[in-house]
């Protein structure tokens, strides 16, 4: 009874631990993409230097994939997770007093190797503790991610008013997540790697999950175009005023985090093939509207339309691949994951360059494809997994 306690009690510890890592990932980044603008401005960057700056950003994810593998395969999750963590908070603290883009390309390239290591090794810890209880509960791990996105983007909001510079706000916002890193780390799992005979770097889906893979794309590519250009889109085409600039992107994160805490029972209320159609249209009619009604309210309306149907896209695609007849679980869902980040890293900077071109508005016009093809795709007749499975 006694020994049933200790494990009740270190199991809660570890959740608490793993779930504040969330927390400073989803806040971390967050604070970043709300002051983007600000960093363009203050840099002078027209929307084709801004894409190819924050091409740096995925860039550093996607290629931090293998180096992250190989320290899981030989390291703990939750030292990995420690080194990450620190490094994201460094780089973010450091990012707002540099004044050459070479520089600050060089920074988010840092930026999203550490959010990398942080991400991948957090969610092996999440999976650690999940072992350690009977009913799921990793799906609220990704919730405190959303909510602490839109409490990162709400303080955004209150920094622009306030006249605040990025330098400061990021500055503060180290300090303190940082302190969080060194007060949740004692209560993670030490997790030691499994090692295995052959160990694969990536590997892309089969016929029967491409189309799972094409989806994750999608939305991963209208995830990654909310984060890095909402802001943007409020300050030039909407014209929004100063003090409600970030409001677009702190009205996006709220709907994809309301989204992620209500999709489970919608769901179970209309299935998973229904859920994700009503996505795929949410996120085109959403993505459209803001292009033909440049409007503050309009277009905040929009931007939450996106944040909804986003929310759940991502983890019931990873759901389904799961169940895949063709693949074991975990290969499939890296597969499908795989091709999701190619949405992440090359649709966002492309926007400026369309952007540049024609304008904004034809580029978010643009983007409203995605989230058709979700819907197109999912709505053809022969799936890779039944929905009654």
């Amino acid at each position: 009874m006694e020994l049933q306690q200790v494990s009740s009690e270190r199991a809660k510890k570890a959740r608490i631990s793993i779930g504040l890592f969330f927390f400073i990932s989803g806040f971390g980044f967050s604070t970043w993409a709300s002051r983007i603008p600000a960093i363009q401005q203050h840099l002078k960057l027209n929307e084709a230097e801004l894409g190819g700056v924050l091409f740096a950003l995925p860039m550093g994810l996607l290629l931090t994939l293998p180096l992250t593998g190989f320290l899981l395969r030989r390291f703990s999750s939750r030292n990995i997770m420690l080194f990450g963590a620190i490094c994201f908070n460094l780089v973010m603290g450091l990012l707002g007093f540099i004044n050459e883009t070479w520089l600050v390309t060089i920074a988010l390239f840092c930026f999203g190797s550490s959010r990398n290591l942080m991400n991948i090794s957090m969610n092996a810890q999440s999976i650690a503790v999940q072992n350690l209880y009977d009913r799921s509960i990793i799906a609220n791990f990704h919730g405190i991610w959303s909510l602490a996105g839109f409490a990162g983007a709400a303080l955004g909001t209150l920094m622009v008013a306030a006249d605040i510079a990025p330098a400061y706000h990021f500055f503060i916002v180290s300090l303190v997540l940082t302190g969080l890193v060194f007060y949740s780390f004692p209560n993670s799992l030490p997790q030691m790697p499994t090692p295995r005979k052959s160990a694969g770097r990536f590997s892309f889906p089969d016929r029967s999950l491409l189309k799972y893979g094409l989806v994750c794309f999608a939305s991963m590519a209208c995830e990654g175009t909310m984060y890095d250009w909402s802001g943007i889109y409020f300050r030039k085409a909407v014209h929004a005023s100063k003090d409600t600039v970030s409001l677009g992107f702190a009205v996006y994160m709220v709907a994809m985090t309301l989204g992620r805490f209500t999709g489970d029972r919608l769901v179970s209320r209309f299935g998973i093939y229904s859920m994700l159609r009503y996505s795929g249209i949410l996120i085109c009619s959403g993505l459209l509207l803001a292009a033909i009604w440049p409007m503050p309210l309009p277009a905040a309306f929009a931007f939450m339309m996106v944040g909804f149907g986003v929310s759940c896209v991502v983890p019931l695609i990873f759901s389904m691949a799961g169940k895949s007849k063709t693949m074991d679980s975990g290969p499939a869902i890296a597969a499908v994951s795989t091709v999701g980040y190619f949405g992440f890293l090359i649709v966002p900077p492309l926007i400026g360059f369309i952007a540049q071109t024609a304008s904004l508005r034809w580029a978010f016009a643009l983007m409203a494809v995605l989230g058709a093809t979700i819907t197109w795709i999912i709505s053809e007749p022969k799936q890779a997994v039944k929905e009654s499975s």
